[in-house]
């Protein structure tokens, strides 16, 4: 049986997406080791995902809200659409996917001139809304409310009728062997038919994606052309990446990374 302060610990991570040692146990007035105990027994019942100072709602088959992973990683995010937005010219095509990481990346595309915008993103169509100098073609299908999302297979077909200069797209989740995964399948469906439809595609995705788990495979890390984050700290990804001639770009380290071997 759960105490009731780990079941009030797990809706603070249904609403935020993750919580941290210190700021639990300052809520809670206990100790910082109490806090860990208490997260490292929610971890083993696999309810939530061990993280340095803290932990992540563990959400194998259910995504973190919609608000609060807006909230996640908001600054790496910002940066991460800023380094997009600079490898993007004025006049393109571009698919823009269902995110809040390609949000931040409309966001910085809003200087842009000449472009088209292609997408089944309700907020990145909100997002660029009135910069007439940006065509935004809007896919249609089934709207999933808890984010903006348009899914289905009318948006699948919507998206098969375009050949685009770039694919932007984000994922949910980075396994350890460079799978690309998400939550919904009507979602990845899409996703996909954008990847087969672009003539550059790039992943956006921040480092927590790689701490994260979903059921769905979107495709594989060498199936991109780059790939942008705030930092990847698996030497396993770098591999993979350089294998597969992946460009990766850490915005902490504002230049592309080589990668090493696992030892």
């Amino acid at each position: 049986m759960l105490i009731a302060r780990h079941n009030e610990i797990l809706e603070l991570a249904r609403r935020d997406g993750r919580v941290s040692v210190d700021d639990l146990a300052q809520r809670f007035s206990v100790t910082p080791q109490t806090i860990r105990k208490d997260l490292n027994e929610l971890c083993d019942r696999r309810l939530l995902a061990r993280t340095h100072g803290g932990a992540l709602l563990s959400s194998g088959i259910e995504n973190v809200g919609y608000e609060a992973r807006r909230v996640i990683s908001g600054t790496q995010k910002v940066q991460i659409g800023q380094r997009v937005a600079e490898l993007i010219p004025d006049n393109a095509s571009l698919f823009l996917n269902i995110g809040t990481t390609t949000e931040a990346v409309a966001q910085a595309l809003l200087q842009h001139r000449g472009l088209m915008v292609i997408t089944n993103n309700i907020n990145v169509a909100g997002i660029m809304r009135g910069y007439t100098h940006i065509e935004v073609v809007m896919a249609g299908g089934i709207l999933r409310h808890s984010d903006g999302g348009i899914v289905g297979e009318a948006a699948v077909d919507f998206m098969g009728q375009f050949k685009a200069d770039f694919a932007i797209v984000g994922a949910s989740a980075i396994d350890p062997d460079g799978s690309l995964l998400d939550y919904d399948y009507r979602e990845v469906r899409v996703t996909q038919t954008i990847l087969q439809n672009a003539r550059q595609k790039i992943l956006v995705a921040d480092s927590t994606k790689f701490e994260r788990s979903a059921p769905v495979r979107i495709g594989q890390l060498s199936e991109v052309d780059v790939f942008v984050t705030d930092e990847c700290p698996s030497q396993r990804i770098l591999k993979l990446a350089r294998e597969a001639d992946v460009e990766v770009i850490e915005t902490s380290k504002n230049e592309p990374a080589s990668g090493t071997p696992d030892d």
